[in-house]
């Protein structure tokens, strides 16, 4: 990326390829497509954490996996974890995705509960200020998964669904939802919805397709993918759109599914 040229060339193609993904043609096939089923602030924050805490594995079974839980929820999430009764919990037994069992998914909505008593917004659990220290993300990521681990009802085992920068995790499905719910534009895709922090703050999600991609394109230099990698991708990308570098997520998974297609 020092060479002027290749830079503004790299830019343009990236930039291109945003215009081509970012559009709701891209909705149906990705797990935003399940916060995308509601038009309540409660419910698009609930499905849209559990569409990006399930997004491992194929696309389809991971949408797939959430239709299942909103049927379990009776169609209304946010009703569900506010006022479900013991029985109506128990329609959860049996649930499992992966490592994700019905054991974790009890506890998120437990966890989920606490969270909306104490607040309006799913927000005020990463970002509980409105603060302007560096870092903001990384800030918010950390006291999210402390929060979540504080509970004295959580289970060991579900700690593994919430990853932390300070287990070197690039954090990936948390960085997903992020930008689901603070990027602002007007092409449908993600919502806008939360305000604390800004665009310009998002750290951009490092999946296989993502890392992938930016290594080819020399905007990965880091030998093994961590909260560092993720962390360096979006210093590059903000040197191409410093309001909103984390738009080229949708350029980098885009070109990685295309390449595998």
């Amino acid at each position: 990326m020092t060479d002027i040229l290749e830079f503004d060339q790299l830019r343009d193609f990236l930039n291109e390829r945003v215009e081509m993904y970012n559009r709701p043609t891209f909705i149906e096939a990705d797990p935003v497509s399940i916060p995308h089923l509601f038009s309540r602030k409660e419910d698009i924050e609930i499905m849209g954490l559990f569409a990006a805490v399930l997004a491992w594995g194929q696309r389809v079974t991971i949408i797939s996996k959430c239709k299942e839980l909103i049927q379990l929820f009776g169609g209304e999430p946010f009703d569900f974890v506010k006022n479900a009764s013991d029985g109506e919990l128990k329609r959860l037994n049996g649930f499992k995705h992966r490592t994700f069992t019905s054991i974790d998914l009890q506890y998120f909505i437990q966890f989920l509960r606490i969270v909306y008593e104490k607040n309006a917004s799913l927000e005020d659990a990463f970002f509980p200020d409105s603060s302007n220290d560096e870092d903001k993300v990384e800030r918010g990521l950390i006291q999210f998964r402390n929060l979540f681990i504080s509970h004295p009802i959580f289970p060991a085992r579900s700690g593994k669904h919430v990853s932390s920068p300070l287990k070197k995790s690039a954090c990936k499905r948390l960085n997903m939802f992020l930008r689901w719910m603070v990027r602002k534009d007007r092409r449908g895709v993600d919502f806008g919805i939360w305000n604390k922090i800004s665009p310009s703050d998002l750290i951009c999600p490092c999946d296989l397709h993502v890392d992938r991609v930016a290594r080819k394109l020399g905007l990965i230099q880091r030998p093994k993918t961590d909260w560092l990698t993720a962390i360096e991708l979006t210093k590059n990308l903000k040197l191409m759109d410093p309001l909103d570098p984390v738009k080229y997520d949708f350029a980098l998974f885009g070109l990685g599914v295309e390449k595998e297609m």
